[in-house]
């Protein structure tokens, strides 16, 4: 009976195993980013902001999404707008990245397995407050001992760090309406500084592995 059972059992367990093993090879390795890579956001050139990017692949899709930040892609992950399945997600990993001003192109890691830097003073490509990722905890903790904020895994990201409002010079991004200058519609007195707060703007990346 037991020997019946067996046999019976073999035919489920090989296609269990065939799905593992399409699934682990229908993983797509990251991509490398070129000047080509629009921000799915804003729109404009990935290479031409600083800091880390993100880009994530949907099931069946060749090409990735880019995004300008970390926070960018995770406000993705997390948004009603995520409608298909991820297939692949990679973040910038800045322990190896020559620089804030150029954080590479081919150094990508897998985002559940970085550790990101939470609360830090640093700023993203698009001036909004990052989650800095790393390949180790040990440059993670550098990291944060040098420039603030905590060190956490990918799930242990709050809610509240990656979708709310981000006040910049004025502009309100995040809850649909943006006020610039004295709010009197007056646009000449409102500027933004999309890398201001980042103290990296001298091209060093400063305790990030290096």
């Amino acid at each position: 009976m037991r020997s019946l059972i067996a046999v019976l059992l073999l035919p489920a367990l090989f296609l269990a195993g065939c799905k593992e093993e399409e699934t682990a090879a229908a993983k797509p390795e990251p991509a490398v980013l070129t000047d080509a890579a629009i921000g799915h956001y804003c729109q404009m050139v990935v290479l031409d902001h600083p800091g880390p990017k993100a880009q994530i692949f949907l099931a069946g899709e060749e090409e990735p999404l880019w995004f300008d930040q970390v926070r960018d892609g995770l406000a993705y992950l997390r948004s009603p707008e995520k409608t298909g399945e991820i297939a692949a997600f990679y973040v910038s990993d800045m322990a190896v990245a020559p620089t804030w001003e150029e954080p590479g192109v081919e150094n990508w890691i897998d985002a559940e397995e970085a550790w990101y830097v939470v609360g830090s003073d640093a700023r993203g490509g698009m001036g909004a407050p990052e989650m800095v990722p790393f390949g180790s905890e040990e440059a993670a903790r550098d990291f944060a001992a040098s420039r603030g904020g905590e060190v956490v895994r990918l799930d242990d990201i709050p809610a509240e760090a990656v979708l709310a409002p981000v006040e910049m010079n004025g502009m309100n991004m995040g809850d649909g309406t943006m006020n610039m200058g004295d709010g009197s519609g007056n646009m000449g007195g409102g500027t933004m500084n999309m890398n201001e707060g980042t103290g990296m703007n001298d091209g060093q990346m400063q305790g990030a592995g290096q």
